[in-house]
């Protein structure tokens, strides 16, 4: 008789993970789609200067937990789109809020969402997406673009974002 295997769990240690750098940015993979059919789930350091630019996933829910440093960041749909999303401003009256240690973003799909670091310190971040796998293939394909440093190409990063479920509506920015 064949026996059936027990399912076991996955125990990532610190430090633990396939970590890829780039001036632009550094993201450790800690749970993938081959661990988990629900989400992937990464650390991520936000250098000084990068800003993701505001943008949304018609089928991602994301979840962003700010571990140490600051962020800027917002989550909603404003009144009114301009080219820079720190000054946003949602029906209700929201605006971009600065992000410390143990706050807490959750944006569901189709929502606006952005970050920045515009403190001169690296931030450190849990994120997490579901369903798990396009954002995997996603930080290794643009962490390949930004490995030289320096701006970024505005058309190879438009092209990558169409690809895995990303509107792109405000600029992707690196300024060290």
């Amino acid at each position: 008789m064949t026996q059936l295997a027990r399912p076991e769990g996955l125990i990532v240690p610190p430090g633990g993970g396939n970590t890829i750098r780039t001036p632009a940015q550094q993201v450790t993979f800690k749970v993938t789609g081959e661990h988990s059919r629900v989400s992937s789930s990464f650390e991520v350091i936000v250098p000084p200067g990068f800003d993701v630019g505001a943008h949304r996933h018609v089928r991602s829910e994301e979840l962003f937990y700010v571990l140490d440093g600051e962020l800027d960041v917002l989550a909603f749909e404003p009144r009114v789109r301009t080219d820079d999303w720190r000054h946003w401003e949602s029906e209700s009256g929201l605006t971009a809020v600065r992000a410390t240690p143990g706050t807490v973003i959750v944006v569901p799909p189709g929502c606006p969402h952005a970050f920045a670091n515009r403190t001169g310190q690296p931030v450190k971040m849990f994120f997490q997406a579901s369903p798990p796998s396009d954002h995997e293939r996603y930080f290794e394909e643009l962490l390949d673009i930004l490995k030289d440093g320096g701006s970024p190409d505005p058309e190879a990063i438009a092209g990558l974002r169409v690809r895995y479920d990303i509107e792109q509506l405000t600029p992707l920015r690196h300024e060290p």
